[in-house]
């Protein structure tokens, strides 16, 4: 599959999956997802098949091993990003001290700027990208163009 990915192509398949039921370990738009899900389902619908298999994991992903793995899986396939744009895959640490280990998709940016993520008890949501969360952010990615 050979596509150009823009901001607006990656915004319009993280809304496609807004009120999909949260689901850990799912990756299935409208049946389930988690946040990796979400992240797996829109890799899916711009390029085809996923660039690794994702092996099982628990809710608390590497913590106790205090490894990074999902930002160690993000820097193999995403590419680091700068300033802050729409369709940029945002890792946040949820806790200091603890691994990252939530990822989002910035909706809009500006006065208002949003973010679409898979939220346990919520499900996939566009919530405000408040000042609470925009602390969390450790890492931010785009998708790569092809």
């Amino acid at each position: 599959m050979t596509t150009v990915t823009t901001s607006d192509a990656i915004v319009t398949a993280a809304r496609g999956w807004i009120g999909t039921p949260y689901l850990h370990q799912a990756s299935h738009r409208g049946i389930g997802a988690d946040c990796l899900g979400l992240l797996r389902g829109i890799w899916r619908e711009l390029y085809g098949a996923e660039p690794e298999p994702v092996p099982p994991y628990s809710r608390d992903w590497s913590e106790p091993s205090g490894d990074e793995r999902l930002w160690a899986a993000a820097a193999r396939h995403l590419q680091p990003a700068g300033e802050e744009t729409a369709g940029q895959v945002l890792l946040f640490r949820m806790r200091s001290g603890g691994v990252a280990k939530h990822l989002g998709v910035q909706g809009a940016v500006g006065t208002k700027p949003t973010f679409i993520h898979a939220y346990s008890g919520h499900g996939v949501v566009e919530s405000p990208l408040s000042a609470p969360w925009r602390r969390r952010i450790v890492a931010r990615f785009t998708f790569p163009e092809v």
